[in-house]
């Protein structure tokens, strides 16, 4: 178990060497792109399936965010099960998470992630011929949800407030989140006298995403150089808990459209 873990940090090094080596492909397909998890409910399924031509062993933990976390250093309040296991092609496994009843937050939600680290079988040969095997590692987003919130996720994006800040030099749009729900925010664009203004690229998996309860996150928008003089409005798309895309609209704030 102490080797898959450590693969699970070597995994990003390995592929930056220049090795010979065959393409590598992960096999196991996790249905869905992020976890909900209702606080009154026992316990949540995570489903995965290999659809390599070969068997892998799969090891699986959550952490609270830090991405050289393994089963033996990371603790959270969950257990999962199996942790460790042997899936054949083509075959699916059920991952069970429970809530062990510990004590987290019950005025919003909390951020977990799960890991599934995907170890393939070491082919006969492969030493001899300079060829090496990957492990891959995929984290998704788990979302405790507590009960009794004042009200339902998909009214969280719309109450997210936008601002026009100044920003290096130019512009940027800035969100707060006063919401109990974490939203995830894809494209964000500033609409004015016809233009539309696009927000940079992310540089980080957690550029676009607002955590509950005051979080600000500043959108830099690299081709708005002047104050708009007219009317603006602010295009964003949020990531709904099916991981649909979904697009809104919304109205700076008075404030920063003087």
């Amino acid at each position: 178990m102490k080797t898959l873990a450590r693969l699970a940090l070597a995994t990003c090094t390995v592929a930056s060497l220049a090795l010979q080596a065959l393409p590598a492909q992960a096999g196991i397909i996790i249905y869905g792109t992020r976890v909900i998890y209702p606080a009154e409910q026992q316990e949540v399924v995570v489903r995965l399936e290999n659809k390599g031509d070969r068997p892998a062993l799969v090891q699986t933990w959550l952490d609270t965010g830090d991405l050289r976390s393994t089963p033996s250093t990371s603790q959270t309040p969950f257990t999962l099960t199996p942790p460790i296991f042997r899936i054949e092609p083509n075959q699916q496994q059920a991952l069970r998470l429970r809530h062990s009843g510990e004590s987290s937050a019950t005025d919003r939600e909390s951020l977990y992630w799960l890991n599934v680290l995907e170890v393939p079988p070491v082919t006969a040969g492969s030493e001899q011929n300079n060829q090496i095997e990957l492990a891959f590692r995929n984290r998704l987003r788990v979302f405790f949800r507590p009960p009794s919130l004042p009200y339902p996720v998909a009214s969280a994006p719309s109450k997210v407030r936008w601002e026009l800040v100044p920003h290096d030099q130019g512009f940027a749009l800035q969100a707060t989140n006063p919401t109990p729900y974490h939203i995830a925010l894809t494209e964000v664009d500033l609409l004015s006298e016809g233009k539309r203004f696009s927000k940079a690229p992310n540089a980080d998996i957690n550029d676009s995403l607002l955590t509950p309860a005051g979080d600000v996150k500043v959108f830099a928008l690299p081709s708005l150089r002047n104050r708009p003089s007219g009317s603006a409005k602010v295009e964003f798309t949020a990531i709904s808990d099916l991981g649909a895309r979904v697009r809104h609209s919304a109205d700076l704030t008075p404030s920063a459209a003087r």
